[in-house]
């Protein structure tokens, strides 16, 4: 990577979801300003994100983010050395929106554009929250849409040793909260619940695959617990949500724990790294600290708001592509599907 001599300065924005996000980044790992507005109480009502809505909020919400950001920073767009923004996967509605509005602000400036993975930002979030950290690491990528097992090998360089076959981790935990009548959204809801809970109260299964895969696969477990929750409706049983909440919980976390570890052994890596939002999950992150101490890994996982949607992840993995000399035209256009690693 190329070394840079001065301080570089980004104005990174997400709007990948349903987060209308702002940062400005200094050299990759210094927050000077992290500006998010959610969305979450609107599409409560709906029960999840309704991706229409999720547009629309994002045209009105962008501008004035952007512009809070740059004023808790302390900065002008002179003073700005890039322009990122998540160009992908996501939603596309709500990406264009944050990309149209970075290209406009890239095109009045003349500054560089710098379009970033989703997933890499995630991941990325890791250097703000640890200073020291540096591939190579192993890297446990689990949200909404996404269950990756990533080996980072060095900045900018990814290889998906594994991801979800089915639902993703965020993805299973919204639906079983809506089966036992916790609603949306299901993670903070579940991982609450879980702690007034009996782990052992109900044995669900753990999809564990092939013995030498580092896939996933979540969507037995969600039909297990519907199952499990009708049987004892037909039967006349009163389930106790917070109980199932913690079996269920026990048999995710376990399986993202173990294939984590054994990922970390086979490559040889050091140090393992948390990313996306259910890192945010207090059972994720004690069963993974647990693990880690056993064997001797060193752990990284960001504060909880580094691990939901943010626009200072998006800063800091800018920074990267950017000291590698990456940059991009005002063509960029949304991929809802984007690979990570894909240029």
């Amino acid at each position: 990577m190329e070394k840079i001599q001065k301080d570089i300065t980004i104005l990174a924005i997400e709007s990948s979801c349903d987060e209308t996000a702002a940062a400005v980044v200094k050299n990759g790992r210094t927050v000077l300003s992290n500006v998010i507005s959610s969305q979450i109480d609107l599409h409560t009502l709906y029960g999840g994100v309704v991706p229409e809505i999720a547009s629309r909020k994002h045209i009105e919400n962008v501008d004035g983010v952007v512009t809070e950001a740059l004023h808790q920073a302390n900065m002008t767009l002179d003073e700005i050395d890039a322009i990122a923004v998540t160009y992908g996967p996501g939603l596309v509605g709500a990406l264009l929106v944050g990309l149209s509005h970075a290209k406009a602000l890239a095109y009045a400036t003349g500054k560089p554009l710098i379009g970033i993975h989703h997933i890499e930002g995630h991941i990325c979030a890791n250097y703000i929250q640890n200073k020291d950290l540096e591939p190579p690491f192993m890297a446990l990528v689990v949200s909404g849409g996404h269950s990756h097992l990533v080996l980072v090998s060095e900045y900018g360089k990814y290889e998906i040793l594994g991801k979800t076959r089915d639902d993703a981790a965020g993805e299973a935990y919204d639906k079983v909260a809506r089966v036992i009548g916790m609603g949306y959204p299901g993670g903070p809801k579940i991982d609450a619940a879980a702690k007034k809970g009996n782990p052992d109260a109900v044995t669900f299964p753990k999809i564990f695959l092939e013995n030498d895969s580092y896939d996933f696969s979540f969507s037995g477990l969600k039909s297990a617990v519907l199952n499990y929750v009708n049987k004892q409706k037909m039967m006349g049983i009163d389930i106790v949500p917070e109980d199932i909440a913690a079996s269920f919980q026990k048999s995710v976390i376990e399986v993202l724990v173990a294939k984590t570890i054994k990922a970390a052994k086979d490559y040889q890596v050091s140090k393992i790294a948390l990313a996306g939002g259910v890192a945010s999950n207090s059972a994720l992150r004690d069963e993974m600290r647990k693990a880690c101490e056993k064997e001797g890994f060193y752990l990284s996982i960001p504060a909880p708001i580094l691990c939901t949607d943010n626009a200072a992840m998006i800063g800091c993995a800018a920074y990267y592509e950017y000291s590698s000399g990456i940059t991009h035209g005002l063509e960029l256009n949304a991929v809802p599907n984007l690979i990570l690693g894909q240029r």
